[in-house]
């Protein structure tokens, strides 16, 4: 599932290092610290790689392509909407919302910024059992980690109890990506972080959105007391 670490795709922490040594030269303590990173990176990798688990291979693979495309969190988000009421709507759409703005930033900015190759899943170790479709775009970040977090951020600020199961499912989709050998670990780590992240902002602008039309409706009211209000709080 890998090669050779001289000739194998570099993890993001060598990339980090190789920038941090053109300006602060190869003695910085940062270079080697990074370094370490990548080599720590590449070390979980193979021992996933390694490490026979038929058992696991199946449904890991079914988990992972369930993700793609985000059909497993539209699917849920739909389930959401039909029998978690009003609090369920809102948690589907600003969790769908999440997703699509989540999608946006990895592919269409971080992807093509850093252009890091996937790995090399060819060799001994690599089980047909467990691999899925390498995707087209580059490794760093993980879209379907991202996505994951996104989605889960979202459903569950809005819907405490499924807060840690759909949680828990996010963290399989992104081990997936490993498992599967599509993603290094730290691309998924990376990519947990920057969905999550994209979700609490998405959800800040969310929860002002009332407040605006809150505020439109009691100028409206102001300024003209016997007209109806035709705004709505969401």
């Amino acid at each position: 599932m890998s090669s050779p670490a001289g000739s194998q795709q570099q993890t993001v922490g060598d990339a980090l290092a190789r920038r941090v040594e053109v300006r602060r030269g190869a003695e910085s303590a940062w270079v080697e610290a990074l370094r370490e990173l990548g080599a720590v990176d590449r070390a979980v990798y193979q021992a996933v790689a390694d490490t026979p688990t038929p058992e696991l291979d199946g449904p890991v693979r079914r988990l992972s392509n369930a993700a793609n495309y985000s059909r497993l969190w539209l699917g849920i988000a739909a389930a959401i909407a039909v029998l978690g009421g009003r609090r369920g709507r809102r948690a589907a759409l600003e969790g769908v919302l999440s997703i699509g703005v989540t999608s946006a930033t990895v592919n269409l900015g971080v992807k093509p910024l850093a252009q890091r190759r996937r790995p090399d899943r060819a060799g001994p170790a690599t089980s047909a059992a467990r691999q899925v479709r390498i995707p087209e775009s580059t490794s760093f970040p993980s879209g379907h980690a991202a996505s994951a977090f996104a989605f889960a951020y979202a459903v569950g600020r809005h819907l405490p109890g499924l807060a840690v199961p759909i949680r828990l499912l996010a963290g399989g989709v992104a081990y997936s990506r490993v498992h599967t050998g599509v993603h290094y670990p730290g691309d998924v780590v990376i990519g947990s972080i920057l969905g999550a992240g994209t979700a609490a902002m998405v959800a800040a602008a969310c929860d002002r959105i009332p407040q605006l039309q809150d505020r439109e409706c009691k100028t409206c009211m102001t300024a003209s007391p016997d007209s109806p209000c035709l705004s709505f709080i969401v």
